[in-house]
């Protein structure tokens, strides 16, 4: 991890992150989802930063001279590990069924989406907030026409 970032790139990276984290929040709020726009966006914004810092400590280290053992698999591991429990939290069990799968795995997947924009992966990021786009509306709708209207079997819809 040697590469100088840039403040352009301190900038519009998170910025795309925050864009991607907008529209999947966008879809979840829509249907009334409690981790709606706003959860999704900090959640991106979040793992970008983190990635970010991580670039900027791995760099500033290198200028220094100094040996510092830094991993930064390790910070994208504590990433997905910290977003795993913002999902656990979205998960409740109602009634026998259980709810808010869909929102949680949405979460996971802003989260993966924060570190590609950290990252500087922007295709890996563009991909992924279409395909889950696609996921949530396209499919959603299938999904409910298949069922004839009726909740979804995840009762996330």
């Amino acid at each position: 991890m040697s590469e100088v970032v840039t403040i352009w790139e301190c900038i519009l990276r998170p910025l795309l992150a925050v864009g991607g984290g907008a529209l999947l929040g966008w879809e979840r709020e829509k249907h009334g989802k409690p981790a709606g726009l706003r959860t999704q966006m900090m959640v991106a914004l979040g793992a970008s930063a983190f990635t970010l810092i991580t670039i900027q400590l791995c760099q500033a280290s290198h200028e220094a001279g100094e040996f510092v053992r830094i991993d930064p698999s390790r910070v994208v591991q504590g990433i997905i590990g910290g977003i795993g429990f913002l999902g656990a939290g979205t998960i409740i069990q109602a009634r026998g069924s259980v709810q808010g799968i869909t929102t949680a795995a949405t979460i996971w997947v802003v989260g993966a989406l924060g570190v590609a924009c950290g990252l500087g992966f922007y295709r890996v990021a563009a991909v992924t907030v279409v395909l889950a786009f696609m996921i949530l509306t396209a499919i959603g709708h299938l999904e409910k026409r298949s069922f004839d209207g009726s909740e979804s079997a995840e009762g996330d819809r």
